[in-house]
């Protein structure tokens, strides 16, 4: 197993997760894991799988054998907490309604939430397709974007994840999913993220960022002269967080070289980043967002490309035309998961509890070496475990150590780059419940610190 393989999240094949497993697993958990192993195909970060779920509810998931676990990762889809009522509610009655939708025709619940994502936008991003996943959705918008400009050329960040399909993964820049794949698709070009805790320019040797990166990607703009579109996630799920001033120069270097911008939110859209959309914090506005994941309220697929009216250019194509894009059931939870935000302010709650939650981190650096940096946005935060402060060597082994550790302490988040303390909880999540779950941490840290 190679660094690289850890880059995504944190992989299933490890010796630090069979001594978890061989500790923590009775005799039934075990049966089923084997069964799951026998008829699924093995494939990194799933089969094997970890452990077996019996239940989920607000920011919690149970295990088979009756253990709660703060679920600090949920697939970044529990943004209203699982098994929320109001979304469950809206599906029972959905389903005694109208639970599908046949392609040519339409449907009110469909319509409705366009129209709410139409509301809820900044600007002019009116235009919306729907599709079952986020993989599905990116396709649709590099599609849209080709016929936009009469251009096939894209530029994508590396260490970026998209979706796992071959047109996904093309763009992403996770080893895990692109090597030895074979040929992908032509012309999309990689630039390094910005990272300026790690930044390949070496801005933290000159005192900070100055936009090298986004110079970098003027410059490819430039150069090719026949970009169709910048795609990306605004802010990398470990998570980078980009000075403002970045992704406003893009903007417009995307507008002299007739380049579309398109935005990467599956994972942190709805409020995750204390606004609704995450590019609103950075002051710029997409051509094209792709939504995903809460999208469906934490228990149905949903994801949405939402494009400015004037890509709407597409009437003579198909750009999607997938089974289920206006599945009414779908839309109805998607339409109950935004309503339940809006009227628990979930975005407010995140973007203060977020505020309160890095301090916590900060101070928790100052006690611990063996955290490198702590960075967060809203309630997407991020703890960089580094084996020395000056080298920023990644600390790896010790970050999979402190994961298992809080595991077993009723704690699960997500491993990113194979050092990075990923914590992406539920919006429902009380001050109370996320001290807890940082004390969990840091006891954890501290321990896994003292034997390093």
């Amino acid at each position: 197993m190679t660094k690289l393989d850890k880059s995504e999240g944190d992989v299933n094949l490890s010796a630090c997760r069979k001594a978890w497993q061989e500790a923590q697993i009775n005799a039934e958990s075990r049966a089923l894991l084997d069964e799951d192993e026998h008829f699924f195909l093995k494939q990194s970060l799933s089969t094997p799988c970890l452990n077996a779920m019996r239940t989920c509810q607000g920011i919690y998931i149970e295990d088979l054998q009756g253990r709660r676990y703060m679920d600090f990762h949920g697939n970044n889809v529990h943004q209203v907490g699982f098994s929320n009522p109001d979304v469950i509610a809206a599906i029972k009655n959905q389903l005694d309604e109208l639970p599908f939708c046949t392609r040519r025709y339409t449907n009110r619940v469909a319509v409705d939430l366009a129209k709410k994502l139409s509301e809820i936008a900044p600007g002019d991003l009116n235009k919306s397709l729907f599709c079952p996943g986020g993989a599905e959705a990116i396709g649709m918008a590099l599609k849209l974007a080709r016929l936009a400009t009469g251009r096939h050329k894209t530029i994508s960040m590396w260490e970026s994840f998209h979706g796992a399909t071959l047109d996904a993964i093309s763009i992403g820049g996770e080893a895990v999913f692109r090597q030895g794949m074979g040929p992908l698709l032509s012309g999309t070009e990689h630039v390094p993220p910005p990272d300026e805790y790690r930044c390949v320019f070496g801005c933290s040797d000159r005192g900070g960022c100055d936009l090298i990166c986004a110079h970098y990607v003027e410059y490819i703009l430039e150069k090719e002269g026949d970009i169709a579109a910048v795609i990306a996630e605004p802010i990398r799920s470990t998570p980078y967080i980009p000075r403002p001033e970045y992704w406003q120069k893009i903007r417009r270097a995307c507008d002299r070289h007739g380049a579309l911008l398109i935005f990467d939110e599956i994972p942190h859209c709805l409020g995750r980043t204390g606004k609704m959309f995450t590019f609103e914090n950075f002051g710029v506005i997409p051509d094209i967002v792709v939504i995903g994941k809460g999208l469906g309220g934490g228990v149905l697929p949903l994801a949405a490309m939402i494009a400015k009216e004037g890509l709407d250019v597409a009437a003579e194509r198909a750009l999607g035309h997938y089974t289920h894009e206006k599945n009414p059931v779908s839309c109805a939870a998607a339409l109950a998961a935004i309503a339940y935000i809006e009227k628990h302010k979930l975005v407010d709650h995140a973007r203060q509890l977020g505020r309160y939650s890095l301090k916590r981190l900060k101070d928790m650096k100052q006690r611990h070496a063996l955290i490198g940096d702590v960075r967060g946005l809203g309630l997407f935060l991020g703890i960089e475990l580094v084996k020395d402060r000056k080298t920023r060597e990644r600390a790896g082994d010790e970050a999979e150590a402190v994961m298992y550790a809080a595991l077993s302490k009723g704690l699960s988040f997500k491993l990113t780059m194979g050092n990075i303390l990923t914590l992406t909880p539920a919006l429902t999540v009380t001050r109370k419940e996320m001290d807890a779950a940082l004390d969990i941490i840091e006891a954890c840290i501290a321990v896994v610190g003292s034997l390093s």
